[in-house]
């Protein structure tokens, strides 16, 4: 495991496409996640397993490149493109989705930033967005799924999820915008 996070403090990027890369050679070829732009896929499960290590065990190293990753999101209001904020930067990440494996979503990042105990305004956006998805009913819908690629479906795509609305509810309580 201190491999896998060693090569996260040295690898994982947080730039804005201004970033001359000193990777290895055999990951040069590897242009969707090591191309112009930092992979944001790639950086959002990078800050999940770094937002995992209890505070206690993070060294200086694990808690620099955690903030990097913080303000990395944060400057892209989550889900938009950081040199045009008027524009998302992919609409998947608006689509609430369990499990979500390498893919990310609002909720999943704001999930994040609310275990680090980050409250910053540049979250407001995303939390707008989350608010906008609740039914009548204050659940929230499975809108992507990797139902049929799993040993077991989980939930229904399309339909009310327990464990969004579950996530959803505890995301907004802690940013103190939930009203039922």
């Amino acid at each position: 495991l201190l491999r896998e996070i060693q090569w996260i403090i040295k690898f994982q990027r947080t730039d804005d496409g201004e970033y001359i890369t000193s990777l290895p050679t055999d990951y040069e070829k590897l242009t969707p996640c090591f191309g112009r732009h930092t992979c944001h896929m790639g950086a959002a499960k990078a800050l999940k397993a770094l937002a995992a290590i209890p505070e206690g065990m993070r060294t200086e190293q694990i808690r620099v490149k955690n903030d990097e990753l913080v303000e990395y999101f944060l400057i892209h209001r989550l889900f938009k493109k950081s040199h045009d904020l008027e524009k998302t930067s992919k609409p998947g990440w608006l689509r609430l989705g369990f499990p979500l494996m390498y893919q990310t979503d609002i909720l999943e990042l704001l999930m994040i930033m609310a275990a680090l105990g980050i409250k910053d305004k540049r979250l407001e956006d995303a939390l707008d967005v989350l608010r906008g998805k609740m039914t009548p009913e204050g659940t929230w819908i499975m809108e992507t799924s990797n139902s049929g690629k799993m040993i077991a479906d989980i939930e229904k795509k399309g339909s009310p999820s327990k464990r969004i609305t579950m996530r959803a509810i505890n995301v907004l309580e802690y940013y103190g915008n939930y009203d039922r």
